[in-house]
């Protein structure tokens, strides 16, 4: 990963700056992705928000154990808006992972031929095509007839706008051909090109009306209008490149169905192109980079995916992401401004951090006004100090970021910012804590305060309704800050007994500034609607250290209920007990991880929370099973050995697609164990417990093949 000028590099970043810094990027991609999928306002570049998200997915890499539920890695787009009604995707509309430099390209290139264990001298091909920046949008045929059609949304739930896409010319009303599959869904991109996009503003002119920002934009809220008939005066267009929920695939290439799209009457990138190397990925999106202004339409990179469909099965999907597919986005701008202030802001663990106030500077035709600075070894590190001019970047590690000091500007008066070493929010001392086992001081400041502290309490409130924990409609930041002021909220639990609470008041909730009887009957609806969530939201909720969405799922499919969950992590509280060594086995949890767990658990008022919660009627259910017909599904698989015909990371993501539960040793609980040549001490272990072993090929015809 590139060094950034003025960011710590993810691998130095200590495990308390990672949770810090991914509770920081999940919340403030949350925010951008509500403004990009439902507004259609974006405040920042597709290049910055690009970047906010590289960064992410770089600190979840380098710790797992940290991936949050509300991380952007585990979410697309954002939830669709109630002005359209929803269609459900059959196969969810996932989103790409991105690269930025020449290596993250050859990295994957790399990483593909790898996971698919190829040998050197046989092909890979990947395709190559130009990312279009506009509006995903799926097409469902039905016996070659176009019946539906829906945005993207959330990923797994778009908006309705059948109407409006029977508006473009490049969406066919009926497939060509004879044939044809009975339900077919074809996936691509509405867009605007630029000559259609002057001449559109140029009429709102004429009209009185806002000129759009750019393309994409006028894209999407073209596409989006209640009306079909403005979305029909709009000159939109189509770009077809992928397909979902299908009841057959007539090729077995990507190539293949691209060109299937074009015999059934799509448009399709002619610059579309098959490669047989990392150089030849390289050499076309160089070729692309240098006539992008010549296209006539957005792009912001471009896209490659694995040619043969029947490896794209085998690798699969990671998070929210394919494993067979990168998207390669251009860079982003620089510009120059002045560092106005630094403030310190307080964050749900306590941590403080600094964020710089700059003096507003546009960047890449987005403004931006202020920018993280981390922790004060990086404003050392920086040099950085009121009233010096800064190089502004949006895009890299941070966005936006301050690349470095411009010395030769610094004025007589700049100042030196001294970090505080007392909580701005309620006054308690702020340390730096020294890890026990390493020695090193951690680099992130934090307010000893707890639950006294203000800032962390509404913080942790926050998290609590927020969209992947119990998702509370119409309790945002605004609303939760003002019932903790005011006492209404001051623990989660008081949430749900609002209602109650506010039938007895002298000030109805209703009289309140900003509220009526509305507002206030949907609010009480909205938390009532949540008294019932999954187990994974449940744990995620909580807002236990290092606790993301990956290992919510993790602890919830691996204990099945709360009351298990919790009866086990307080007898883990003993290091010597079955139960510690049971959460130990679970893979994907280190001993950070469980230490964490198991101290939330140990500590009364976390207990107390928990206890207040149901008996405020709030309750945990069990995530199903995601295969019910699979012979392993619901149990626990321990794969050990060289395996060799699939790869370790291929063997353990089909095991957990088939609903079963990957522990990294073997156990009273573990039921199948698969054994490969080399296979030691699990194997033993698992003959004296009297587990059922298999072998690799019995596996494979388990697996499917």
């Amino acid at each position: 990963m590139t060094e950034s000028a003025n960011d710590k590099p993810v691998e130095k970043l200590t495990f308390e700056e990672a949770a810090a810094e991914l509770e920081r990027l999940a919340k403030e991609i949350a925010h951008h992705d509500q403004l990009y999928y439902r507004k259609d306002a974006p405040e920042i570049s597709d290049a910055a928000y690009d970047a906010l998200r590289k960064r992410n997915d770089w600190i979840e890499k380098r710790y797992p154990e940290l991936v949050r539920e509300d991380s952007p890695s585990r979410r697309v787009g954002a939830a669709p808006s109630e002005a359209f009604g929803k269609v459900v995707h059959k196969v969810p509309m996932l989103s790409l992972s991105n690269g930025f430099t020449d290596e993250d390209v050859t990295d994957f290139w790399s990483r593909v031929r790898r996971f698919l264990n190829l040998d050197d001298d046989e092909v890979l091909e990947v395709t190559a095509e130009p990312k279009i920046d506009g509006l995903s949008a799926a097409l469902r045929y039905e016996h070659g007839n176009f019946t539906v059609g829906a945005t993207r949304g959330d990923g797994r739930e778009g908006e309705n706008v059948t109407e409006n896409l029977k508006t473009i010319d490049d969406v066919p009303q009926k497939l060509k051909g004879r044939s044809l599959p009975d339900v077919f869904e074809v996936r691509g991109e509405v867009y605007m090109s630029h000559k259609d996009f002057e001449a559109l503003n140029e009429r709102q002119e004429k009209a009185g009306k806002p000129r759009f920002a750019n393309p994409r934009n006028a894209a999407a809220g073209s596409l989006r209008q209640l009306d079909p008939r403005v979305t029909a005066s709009r000159p939109l267009r189509y770009f077809a490149y992928a397909w979902g929920d299908a009841s057959e695939v007539p090729a077995d290439t990507h190539s293949g169905m691209i060109e299937q799209f074009r015999h059934w009457g799509f448009e399709v990138n002619p610059f579309f192109r098959v490669c047989t190397s990392a150089e030849e990925l390289l050499a076309f999106y160089h070729e692309i980079e240098e006539n992008r202004a010549k296209l006539g339409y957005d792009i912001d990179g471009v896209v490659y995916k694995v040619n043969r469909l029947g490896w794209q099965h085998r690798l699969g999907f990671v998070s929210r992401s394919p494993r067979w597919a990168l998207a390669h986005k251009f860079p982003a701008e620089q510009a120059t401004t002045v560092l106005e202030d630094i403030d310190i802001q307080v964050g749900r663990t306590g941590a403080l951090t600094p964020v710089a106030r700059l003096t507003p500077v546009t960047v890449g035709g987005v403004v931006v006004s202020n920018a993280t600075l981390h922790n004060e070894d990086e404003i050392e590190r920086l040099g950085v100090r009121i009233g010096d001019t800064v190089v502004v970047q949006r895009a890299g590690d941070v966005i936006p970021q301050i690349v470095r000091v411009v010395e030769e500007k610094r004025p007589k008066n700049a100042r030196h910012f001294h970090f505080p070493d007392r909580c701005p929010a309620c006054g308690s001392h702020a340390v730096r804590e020294t890890n026990e086992k390493t020695g090193k001081v951690d680099a992130v400041r934090r307010c000893t305060g707890g639950l006294v502290c203000p800032a962390q309490a509404m913080e942790r409130l926050r998290h609590f309704v927020s969209r992947n924990a119990f998702d509370i409609e119409g309790l945002g930041e605004k609303q939760i800050a003002s019932f903790y002021e005011d006492e209404l909220i001051r623990q989660p639990a008081d949430i749900f007994t609002l209602e109650e609470r506010d039938k007895k008041s002298l000030k109805r909730l209703k009289d309140r500034e900003g509220w009526g009887v509305t507002s206030v009957a949907n609010l009480f609806k909205a938390i009532d609607s949540r008294r019932t969530v999954d187990l994974d939201r449940f744990i995620f909720a909580l807002g236990i250290r290092h606790v993301g969405e990956t290992n919510a799922r993790l602890f919830a499919r691996a204990y099945g209920t709360l009351e298990h969950f919790v009866e086990e992590m307080e007898k883990a509280a003993n290091r010597d007990s079955e139960a510690w060594r049971e959460l130990m086995a679970i893979d994907g949890v280190g001993e950070v991880l469980g230490e964490a767990v198991v101290d939330f658990f140990a500590e009364k008022h976390n207990r107390d929370a928990l206890k207040a919660l149901q008996k405020a009627g709030v309750t945990a259910v069990p995530l199903p099973a995601q295969e019910t017909s699979s012979p392993i599904a619901g149990k626990t698989v321990v794969f050990t050995g060289s395996l060799e015909r699939m790869t370790r990371s291929e063997a353990k993501a089909r095991a957990e697609q088939m609903g079963a539960k990957v522990a990294g040793s073997v156990s009273a609980k573990t039921d199948l164990v698969v054994a490969g040549p080399g296979a030691g001490s699990k194997l033993a272990k698992a003959a004296e417990l009297g587990i059922e072993v298999i072998t690799e090929d019995e596996w494979m015809e388990m697996a499917g093949g």
